[in-house]
């Protein structure tokens, strides 16, 4: 969608009911309207009501008093209609918002108690495995994937080349994991990237 500037000109256009200028405003804005709409209100009938009763306030005001700043329009219109979606929702009750009959619910993506404590006994295996490591390969992990350092930076501090930090970061990954495998067996922790 191309936003439109609005003037004067325009806003004096639609004023006088001339219907390109009408056609324009209708087609735009309802677009925009749609767009705020859809998110808030389930029904496509409450949507529309909304919607023309938007359109409806905006030529009412804009004949009677006209706009003092007509390049303000387009938030003229968006504050009509968070006007009239509050009375929307004040008159249904508050029941058209997001509990609709026969909709499922969405999941509950918070985690529960025993994730988080598998989490943390995970996290606390990492550390003593990490612990465990000769001591360049655990700086080396911890530099690129824990601290998320730039690369650059962790081959001049262990001086080496990048193709050579490859290397040494593959042979660290692989005693990480062998060492992680005896100790948990073979179910890496999720969202493991080493």
């Amino acid at each position: 969608m191309q936003f439109y500037s609005f003037d004067a000109s325009y806003v004096s256009n639609l004023c006088a009911g001339d219907p390109p200028t009408q056609e324009h405003f209708v087609g735009y804005f309802s677009e925009l309207l749609q767009l705020k709409l859809r998110s808030r209100l389930s029904s496509p009938h409450a949507i529309e009501d909304v919607r023309q009763e938007t359109f409806a306030r905006v030529f009412s005001v804009l004949r009677k008093d006209g706009l003092r700043q007509p390049e303000r329009l387009g938030a003229f219109v968006n504050t009509v209609c968070s006007h009239v979606l509050s009375e929307h929702y004040r008159s249904s009750g508050g029941s058209e918002s997001l509990d609709v009959e026969g909709r499922p619910e969405l999941p509950d993506k918070s985690a529960n108690a025993l994730e988080i404590v598998v989490a943390r006994q995970t996290k606390d295996k990492v550390r003593e495995i990490l612990l465990d490591l000769e001591p360049r390969d655990r700086s080396l992990l911890k530099a690129v994937f824990l601290d998320e350092r730039d690369r650059d930076e962790v081959c001049r501090e262990f001086g080496v080349e990048r193709d050579y930090l490859r290397v040494l970061l593959h042979r660290a990954k692989q005693e990480f994991k062998t060492e992680y495998v005896k100790r948990l067996g073979n179910k890496m922790p999720q969202g493991a990237h080493i």
